[in-house]
């Protein structure tokens, strides 16, 4: 019994298919006026004012993430611009540190500067660029993100985590900012810088960064004296002294340039120091006139 009901209701039913050509309650016979429109796909974009667990050259959209900046991270992307030179546009993705990228490293050093409420050069920070990945680049995507990280010192400019954004980081007292130093010698080369209190004995003092004027990477290492000669007027500026001949008997220069990486990328900040030869001082020389820093 049950067996033969089951196959007069399928029998009910292939009736019915055949045959009806009733519409169902509500139907208007019409099949495609009701699919909902499909969006338009979305190219990828990294977020702006976010923190990064990891630092990348090139950013790829399946493995992009991003982090609370109240949690521990390594970068915080304070920018992304868009490429707008057709030359550019036109081409190949620019590959990093080369000299396509000098828009791109311009605009975002305005940003850090913004961010910050100081020059990152001027502090123990890092600005680095990011790209889209080849395959992004080559359906289109032309984007370029700024990251600022805080680094481990004058030295060691790998990144170290931190904890809360870089916003006005340089505004005020900032202990990132460089101060004073105690350099470390091997024989008559710099081993490197390390940082004191300006109270403590210390024979170095950072006293600004200056822009260099364009040329070659090759150029401006065979530059060292023009580059001495900068910074000389900077530590006379900063100190308050006169900037004539008896200013080399007064203080000598340590300066750090851009790497050649980010040379070749536009940046043109040379980090100036102030260097005591023939005594250790225990103050900064910030204004200290010809009596704080004699000639000797």
């Amino acid at each position: 019994m049950r067996r033969w009901l089951v196959a007069l209701a399928l029998a009910g039913t292939v009736t019915m298919l055949l045959g009806g050509c009733a519409r169902p309650h509500g139907a208007d016979g019409d099949l495609t006026d009701d699919w909902p429109t499909l969006r338009e796909p979305q190219m990828f974009i990294p977020a702006t004012d976010a923190c990064l667990p990891r630092i990348t050259a090139v950013v790829q959209a399946g493995t992009y993430e991003t982090v609370d900046c109240a949690r521990s991270h390594l970068a915080e992307t304070i920018h992304v611009g868009i490429f707008t030179d057709p030359r550019i546009d036109a081409g190949p993705r620019p590959e990093a540190g080369t000299a396509v990228l000098r828009v791109a490293r311009a605009e975002c050093d305005q940003r850090a500067r913004e961010v910050l409420g100081g020059d990152w050069h001027s502090a123990r920070l890092s600005l680095t660029i990011a790209l889209p990945s080849t395959s992004a680049w080559a359906s289109g995507a032309r984007w370029y993100r700024c990251d600022l990280s805080e680094t481990d010192s004058i030295d060691n400019t790998r990144p170290v985590n931190r904890v809360g954004s870089l916003r006005g980081a340089m505004v005020g007292d900032s202990p990132l900012t460089h101060r004073c130093f105690d350099p470390k010698l091997i024989g008559a080369n710099l081993n490197y810088m390390a940082p004191v209190l300006c109270t403590e004995p210390h024979r170095a003092e950072f006293v600004g960064v200056y822009t260099e004027r364009d040329m070659t990477w090759a150029e401006f290492i065979r530059s060292n004296q023009q580059v001495h000669r900068r910074c000389m007027a900077l530590i006379a500026e900063f100190a308050k002294v006169p900037n004539n001949s008896e200013l080399p008997y007064r203080a000598g220069s340590i300066f750090y340039p851009p790497s050649q990486r980010e040379w070749d990328e536009g940046d043109r900040g040379v980090r100036c120091f102030l260097w005591s030869d023939d005594r250790k001082l225990t103050r900064s020389m910030r204004g200290a006139g010809p009596k704080g820093l004699p000639a000797s």
